[in-house]
């Protein structure tokens, strides 16, 4: 079932979106053992595959809907992939951050004409506020990962990997709130059963994967993390906890210092800039290289909004 509404997603956004190339690294390979292919979807629209889940959320809106006032809440790519829909289609927008969100995120958000709001210390405050307005008003919120068609929305990825080789034994991908996992791993789960799906997050902000290894869905307290773009809590029952019980096999943690490792991997073998959330997944699969030496394995390249401060800082 998932498969079908994400292909159906898929030719719904296509005009909008951009094939993001998928790639063979030599060097990563090399180093790692692995046959590794990135996405890369920092390539995308925005500079992250947000746009995606945003633009299949508000294509299935009424032209009422739309005019009644989109909301969102963010640390910043789901933001600007909001903004740039709403940009599309002409129609206004506000987003929710939380205090000391990234400069280079929020410059983004307002190039695409969003009108920010900062409200609370993390995404989750921002959401609870946002959903409150869009209710009040008559507006539509729109979830950065709780809702099926921004699901459906990330899973395209999927549906272009599939076209693009011809199977993979892994796939690794940076957890937030599960969204993008949830697609990701449910498509290629229903055409390449025996894929391994591993999720990956930062030590300093792992609410997904502390939920999955508790059973339910759980409140941390969260250390800041260079992975910004999977920071933020996941709702009381978010449809995504059930699809990372069922399509996630492997989860694990990697510490700042592996999170840089891996972004400067990326940065240095490649030539291509990415941010954190795209650095933990590298991170991952250096981690993980015994396990998953001589295998095929795809790992998204989430996003590259990342601010120069930070990028010298690691540098």
């Amino acid at each position: 079932m998932i498969k079908q509404n994400i292909d159906r997603a898929a030719s719904r956004i296509r005009k909008y979106v951009q094939k993001t190339p998928f790639e063979k690294s030599e060097m990563i390979s090399k180093m790692t053992g692995a046959e590794v292919w990135l996405k890369m979807e920092n390539q995308q629209h925005t500079g992250s595959f947000k746009f995606r889940g945003a633009m299949n959320k508000m294509l299935t809106l009424s032209q009422q809907q739309l005019d009644s006032g989109i909301y969102a809440a963010s640390t910043g790519n789901h933001g600007a992939a909001v903004a740039y829909a709403s940009q599309i289609l002409k129609v206004p927008c506000i987003v929710y951050v939380p205090e000391k969100s990234s400069e280079a995120k929020l410059a983004n958000m307002m190039s695409f004409g969003a009108e920010i709001r900062v409200h609370g210390v993390d995404c989750m405050e921002g959401e609870i506020k946002a959903r409150e307005v869009a209710s009040k008003t008559g507006g539509v919120y729109v979830s950065p990962y709780n809702d099926a068609e921004i699901v459906y929305g990330q899973g395209t990825i999927s549906e272009e990997i599939q076209s693009q080789c011809d199977g993979l034994d892994a796939i690794i991908v940076s957890v937030g709130g599960g969204g993008l996992i949830s697609g990701v791993g449910g498509y290629l789960k229903s055409i390449w059963p025996n894929i391994e799906v591993i999720a990956a997050s930062p030590e300093n902000h792992a609410v997904m994967i502390k939920s999955l290894e508790k059973g339910e869905i759980v409140k941390i307290n969260p250390k800041p993390t260079i992975s910004d773009g999977t920071a933020g809590g996941v709702e009381e029952q978010s449809i995504t906890f059930d699809y990372c019980q069922n399509f996630v096999d492997h989860t694990i943690l990697l510490t700042e210092k592996e999170i840089e490792e891996g972004l400067i991997h990326v940065l240095e073998k490649e030539r291509v800039l990415v941010e954190g959330a795209a650095g933990t997944s590298v991170a991952a699969l250096i981690k993980m290289q015994d396990q998953l030496k001589g295998k095929k394995v795809g790992i998204i390249l989430c996003g590259k909004n990342i601010s120069v401060d930070v990028l010298k800082r690691i540098l």
